[in-house]
């Protein structure tokens, strides 16, 4: 059966990093294995104006879609790609990477993970769960936001 999701009203879980203050955004699983998709993972995020990601590396393939802001996406090669509205990206596994806000207005973006349980390893620990490695809720013993 198919799932509709309205991800304007879903709840954002806030993270940032332990180490560093410009570590910051919001987001929210959409979709993942056991809650509307088999294959796949969707989260929307958040990242305010002067906020980052943080480096990490996924367990997963991941193609982006920025929906509104602008920023620069980091690549572990050293490269930086500017994104803005209508950006659409693919990070292959194990492509360490980073996104930062550079712009005025808060940047929101679609990240679909070809995988319905992955997770995501961080450089420096995340609050609030107090850990470098996050997952979707449906992966038994990671932590889910």
């Amino acid at each position: 059966m198919s799932k509709v999701i309205d991800s304007n009203n879903l709840p954002r879980t806030k993270v940032w990093g332990e180490s560093d203050a410009a570590v910051r955004w919001q987001g929210a699983f959409a979709l993942c294995g056991g809650n509307g998709s088999t294959a796949s993972s969707t989260i929307v995020y958040e990242i305010e104006p002067g906020g980052r990601l943080g480096w990490h590396t996924d367990a997963t393939e991941e193609t982006q879609y920025i929906i509104s802001g602008t920023g620069l996406l980091y690549l572990e090669d050293g490269t930086t790609h500017p994104v803005a509205p209508g950006s659409v990206f693919v990070l292959p596994t194990p492509l360490r990477h980073d996104l930062e806000n550079t712009g005025n207005e808060t940047l929101r973006a679609v990240a679909f993970f070809a995988a319905a349980m992955f997770t995501q390893t961080f450089d420096q620990v995340m609050l609030p769960p107090k850990t470098h490695v996050l997952g979707t809720p449906n992966r038994e013993g990671q932590v889910a936001y």
